[in-house]
């Protein structure tokens, strides 16, 4: 799933615009209810993620169940969350490696983690 198809999918599921927040990264693209986040998209160096090359990847940062984390990050397409918290936090790569349906579900824990 690509970034166009995530901004989409938040825009129809929650009725949610993305915000751009910092100038200096004009396509962050940041979601939240309220007050809370419950995702981002960066684009980000692949070498600062700890993969090979210097181009850089689209990515999503969507809140998570900590018990869900760890056995999530032993699939491709998954790691430690960037620039966020790691216990609560999860990193996706929207490179193609992760199913839209996986994706998606995703979204709508972290949705309903930060409506409670």
């Amino acid at each position: 799933m690509n970034k166009e198809k995530v901004i989409k999918f938040i825009k129809e599921t929650y009725a949610v615009m993305p915000e751009y927040l910092w100038p200096k990264y004009p396509f962050y693209a940041v979601f939240r209810t309220k007050k809370k986040w419950f995702g981002i998209i960066m684009n980000v160096p692949k070498e600062t993620l700890g993969l090979k090359g210097k181009e850089e990847i689209n990515i999503l940062n969507v809140k998570c169940l900590p018990e869900m984390i760890g056995s999530l990050r032993k699939s491709p397409g998954f790691l430690r969350a960037y620039h966020m918290n790691k216990e609560h936090w999860i990193t996706i790569l929207l490179d193609g490696s992760v199913a839209l349906e996986k994706i998606e579900q995703l979204i709508a824990i972290s949705y309903d983690l930060v409506s409670e």
